[in-house]
C-alpha cells in the first residue's frame, strides 16, 4: 500500500523531471517473474522503472543508499530496494537468494549487473549475479538501457535536474545452463551485456567498474 501512495506522486514527478521516452514496454511480461537487467548511470536508474512501469519491480541498491541523503533514502525506500555490501561476499548471496524468492513468486526484479555507476558513461563489464539468478529461477531477463539519468542526477548531486531521460526494454532473453556452472555464468552475463550494449549504444569495456574506480590511471 505504502509503495502504491508513493508511487501515485513519484511517477507523475518524474514525468514531470524528466518528460521520459519509453520504449519496450509491451515486453515487461503482465504477471509471472522477469529480470530487468540496466546500465547503471545515476543513483535514479533504480527509481524510474518502479516509479513507470505499471508493475512493481525491486531493485537491487548498496547500502549507502538507505543512509545517504534523504533523496536517496526516498529513492530506495519507494521500490523497496534490496540493500547490498559490496564488501561483503556473503551479504551478497543474500540478496540473491532474496531476490530468487521474488522471482519464484512471480515478481519482478531488476539489477544493474555493473555492480556500481559508470565512472564515465561506458558500459561496464557485468558481474555475474545477473546469470546466477536468470539460471537458478528460469525467469527471463529484459535487457534495459538508460539514457540521460547522468545529467538528470549527476553523482555528487543532491537535488535532481530537469532533463529528458530514455528508456529503452529489450526482448526477453531466455537461457539455458547451470547456475552452478562459472562458465555458465560468465556466459550468460556477457550475454545480457551484449543486449544492454545494442540497445544502450555505449561503448563497452571488458573490465569491472569497481576496478576502473579504484585504479583509475590504468582504465
Amino acid at each position: 500500500m505504502l509503495y502504491e501512495m508513493v508511487k501515485f506522486v513519484a511517477a507523475p514527478t518524474a514525468h514531470v523531471l524528466w518528460r521520459p521516452h519509453i520504449s519496450g514496454a509491451a515486453n515487461v511480461p503482465a504477471k509471472g517473474p522477469g529480470i530487468l537487467a540496466a546500465n547503471h548511470l545515476s543513483i535514479i536508474d533504480s527509481f524510474l522503472l518502479p516509479a513507470l512501469l505499471p508493475r512493481h519491480v525491486t531493485f537491487t541498491a548498496k547500502n549507502e543508499y538507505f543512509n545517504g541523503n534523504p533523496l536517496s533514502q526516498f529513492f530506495m525506500r519507494l521500490g523497496g530496494s534490496l540493500p547490498i555490501d559490496r564488501e561483503s561476499a556473503g551479504a551478497a548471496q543474500a540478496m540473491l537468494d532474496g531476490a530468487a524468492e521474488l522471482l519464484e513468486s512471480g515478481e519482478l526484479f531488476g539489477i544493474h549487473p555493473e555492480g556500481t555507476r559508470s565512472p564515465d558513461g561506458r558500459l561496464y563489464r557485468g558481474k555475474v549475479g545477473v546469470a546466477w539468478l536468470a539460471l537458478k529461477t528460469g525467469a527471463p531477463v529484459l535487457p534495459v538501457a538508460l539514457s540521460g539519468t547522468d545529467r538528470a542526477m549527476p553523482a555528487g548531486s543532491k537535488l535532481p535536474r530537469p532533463v529528458t531521460i530514455g528508456i529503452k526494454i529489450g526482448e526477453p532473453l531466455h537461457f539455458e545452463g547451470e547456475h552452478t556452472s562459472a562458465r555458465d555464468r560468465r556466459r550468460v552475463t556477457d550475454e545480457i551485456m551484449a543486449a544492454i550494449q545494442k540497445l544502450s549504444g555505449q561503448e563497452y569495456v571488458a573490465q569491472y567498474a569497481t576496478s576502473v574506480k579504484a585504479n583509475p590511471d590504468k582504465s
